[in-house]
């Protein structure tokens, strides 16, 4: 009887995996903005400097990452992606400035959120969008919804939380 994990240990069941314009230069990008401790980096065999597979962890979160193949399909979202990474951090303040100051575009200036989080969102530059959040109070989710209904009114990012 085999004793293999069917989820390798420290794996969670889901973990993002980005398609990256230059997948070495985010790594580097990820390490400066978010403190990314890289794990795994697997060239293509062939020389160019590909990688067919990488490895960082954010936060202690696993986050795969692959160079663009057009012709098997895979390529990055040149700042158009529908899903957005939401992390948690400890300052978001010091963490959005310092994504900033590594090259990620601001699409949500930091604020306080009637949910309770000072939260901001960022694109990092291989398009990618980052929601960052520090949460700072509790909030029930009657409170919340109520806060809603004039929080939201002439910010569609925000309803991305």
């Amino acid at each position: 009887m085999s004793t293999v994990k069917k989820i390798p240990e420290g794996m969670p069941a889901i973990v993002p995996h980005l398609v990256c314009s230059d997948a070495s230069a985010a790594i580097e990008f990820y390490k400066k903005a978010f403190g990314a401790v890289e794990e795994v980096r697997m060239p293509v065999p062939d020389g160019s400097g590909k990688l067919m597979h990488a490895m960082v962890r954010i936060g202690g979160a696993p986050v795969m990452l692959v160079d663009e193949f057009p012709e098997w399909g895979s390529v990055g979202p040149q700042g158009n992606s529908p899903v957005t990474l939401h992390h948690y951090v400890e300052d978001i303040d010091t963490v959005f400035k310092r994504a900033l100051d590594a090259g990620a575009k601001e699409k949500l200036p930091v604020a306080d959120m009637f949910w309770g989080d000072r939260y901001g969102i960022l694109v990092d530059p291989f398009g990618h969008s980052w929601s960052l959040a520090t949460h700072v109070r509790d909030v029930s989710p009657e409170e919340a919804m109520e806060a809603s209904k004039t929080a939201m009114v002439g910010c569609p990012e925000a309803a991305q939380q």
